[in-house]
């Protein structure tokens, strides 16, 4: 077996691939680990979205596997250090979803203070002249943006921001002052979190999920921001305590929040989230464009082909080449 698919995905790069080499496809095979450690045995490589757990365990059960390719730039259900100890190459097209993240955080932060789903609903219930009042918003111009994790999403998001005039003050510990990055944004950078937060009208997640930003935004963080400000994460679900979250809208210490992803995905139950007026729920959208999508998938049947064929992969994670 050259390529194992194991969740829904379509594309006509993968069309293409069934000319070539030898594919089993299976929609559901992420839900099942035993199903997924049997089929991955006999696979040269992997092609997956954010649904497949390639745990250690996974990944030793595979050993005809090349390269892993992952549809999207989130890599927390991969464990890419397995992979790489077992000379696995894992893929991802860190670039090709940025541009379309970036302007769906701008609409989200847009809908939020313009009450944009408030006003879409009154209007069409027909309460026009009864609840235009309720709509009031706020400009973005002169207001400060906290961007929390300052990678390819997170400056496009600041560069966006820049031009509604927006002031910009940056978390990521990665990142050095005098980083060009940091020039061409105006921004400025604070070593600590509730430094960069005590200052935001506005604050933007876009850390990847890792041991040390789990429930990054929590009690704490959330108490360390003005109170009135907004709250958006497009980046990874587990980087927020929802509970925590939860508490400051409630109280309305937070004027409002946006989330396009969430800790469990799909939400097994309803929340209370679900009850609230100054919250925005969408179902992990941000990514999903034409645009997007188009080069997502060209990145990784590129890369995966490249594999296959002895070459090495250019968008890689961890090395160019399978070492096994």
């Amino acid at each position: 077996m050259d390529i194992l698919i194991s969740e829904e995905m379509e594309s006509p790069e993968f069309q293409r691939f069934a000319k070539k080499f030898s594919i089993v496809s299976d929609r559901a095979l992420w839900k099942n680990p035993d199903a997924l450690k049997e089929k991955i045995h006999d696979a040269r490589t992997i092609i997956v979205r954010h649904q497949t757990q390639l745990t250690a365990e996974i990944l030793r059960a595979a050993p005809k596997l090349l390269g892993i390719g992952r549809l999207g730039v989130g890599l927390d259900n991969i464990e890419v250090q397995s992979a790489t100890d077992l000379g696995i190459v894992v893929v991802a097209p860190l670039d090709s979803n940025a541009t379309s993240v970036a302007e769906f955080t701008i609409a989200l932060m847009l809908s939020l203070v313009r009450k944009i789903p408030s006003a879409n609903s009154i209007t069409k219930a027909g309460q026009w002249q009864q609840q235009r009042q309720t709509c009031l918003g706020s400009e973005l111009d002169g207001k400060t943006l906290a961007v929390c994790g300052f990678g390819r999403i997170g400056r496009g998001v600041a560069a966006r921001a820049r031009a509604f005039g927006m002031r910009i003050v940056v978390f990521d510990p990665f990142i050095q002052p005098d980083s060009p990055h940091m020039r061409e944004t105006a921004a400025t950078l604070h070593p600590k979190l509730e430094d960069a937060l005590a200052q935001a009208d506005f604050v933007t997640a876009h850390s990847p999920l890792t041991l040390e930003t789990k429930h990054m935004f929590n009690a704490k963080t959330f108490s360390a921001m003005k109170r009135g400000a907004v709250f958006i994460n497009t980046s990874r679900g587990g980087v927020v305590d929802e509970n925590a979250l939860l508490d400051a809208l409630e109280s309305w210490h937070l004027a409002g929040a946006a989330l396009d992803v969430r800790e469990v995905e799909p939400p097994k139950t309803k929340t209370a989230f679900e009850n609230l007026d100054n919250i925005i729920l969408t179902p992990h959208i941000a990514s999903f464009t034409t645009e997007a999508q188009a080069r997502t998938y060209e990145a990784v049947a590129a890369d995966i082909e490249r594999l296959l064929n002895g070459d090495a992969a250019v968008n890689f994670v961890n090395m160019p080449r399978p070492s096994r």
